[in-house]
């Protein structure tokens, strides 16, 4: 049977469960701060309210797709918040990829007021999420993964429960490490081949997913820069607490922070090839004459 689903979140993550959501025939009740993505919903068939409490008050269960666990605490506990609705949903489940201590306390607080809380962090873009390619990373009790898994299996096929709440996000820092990283070493290989001259650069799995953006300057955001440079900082963060160095992070971080600074913060992730070229070119992207790479 159809039912009412809650997102709160409508970017580039929230937009695409939404439209999984739609195509199945659900009603979706959704919420953004920018009005914008509000029309958006509304265009493809959802309905926009104005509050998470709007939201709440018509769904049992609400997907979170947020930037960061301070946002989401805002939207679950603050005014005009989730909890401040007459109803209380069953279940949140939230694909943020936040601090996993605040996210197994915030599940903590949610318990004790009747309210399920599964951290349901993605692998993959939202054009992956789109064709259902993504993996769900899921923390939280075993019994709400149970009875919530349906929902998730709208999604993806490959749902896996990793462990009590914070389990989700732990495990998606640990993801976003590797292939932060890789997609790095991709751009800096690709901006060393241009400088000798080649066209063609070394194979790897991520030529396929991030290579032919940056070759053709396309920064179209499927996963926005400044959002993987906020997941940095956790990784490094937690890094720490545990007393292990990360070099390569380190100079990871930095390379992103400089390529906020420069502006690209809302193109895609790939875009870290456009801080590498202006290092070896003057401060001049080589890749094209707009925002956007070439036009």
């Amino acid at each position: 049977m159809a039912e009412a689903i809650g997102i709160i979140g409508l970017g580039l993550v929230g937009s695409a469960l939404a439209e999984l959501l739609l195509a199945r025939g659900d009603a979706v009740i959704g919420c953004d701060i920018d009005p914008a993505r509000n029309a958006a919903l509304a265009a493809k068939g959802g309905e926009a309210v104005s509050t998470p409490a709007d939201v709440a008050a018509r769904c049992d269960r609400i997907l979170l797709a947020l930037m960061t666990t301070a946002i989401v605490r805002q939207v679950v506990e603050g005014e005009d918040g989730i909890l401040s609705a007459a109803r209380r949903p069953s279940c949140i489940l939230d694909t943020t990829t936040g601090d996993p201590d605040e996210t197994a306390a915030l599940a903590g607080r949610l318990a004790g007021q009747g309210v399920a809380y599964l951290d349901a962090t993605i692998s993959g873009s939202s054009a992956q999420i789109r064709r259902r390619e993504g993996t769900f990373m899921v923390g939280g009790a075993p019994e709400s993964f149970a009875r919530h898994r349906d929902l998730l299996a709208v999604f993806s096929d490959r749902v896996y429960h990793l462990g009590p709440a914070g389990s989700g996000s732990r495990a998606k820092l640990a993801s976003n490490l590797v292939l932060g990283l890789n997609r790095l070493v991709l751009a800096e290989g690709l901006v060393f081949a241009e400088r000798l001259g080649l066209d063609l650069p070394a194979y790897s799995a991520a030529m396929d997913v991030k290579g032919r953006q940056m070759i053709a300057g396309d920064f179209t955001p499927v996963a926005r820069l400044r959002q993987h440079l906020k997941d940095v900082e956790l990784i490094l963060e937690y890094a720490r607490q545990a007393g292990q160095e990360l070099p390569l992070s380190d100079v990871h971080r930095d390379l992103l922070g400089h390529a906020v600074a420069a502006g690209d913060g809302d193109l895609d992730n790939a875009a870290v090839i456009r801080e590498l070229r202006r290092r070896g070119s003057g401060g001049v992207d080589m890749s094209g004459t707009g925002p956007h790479g070439r036009q």
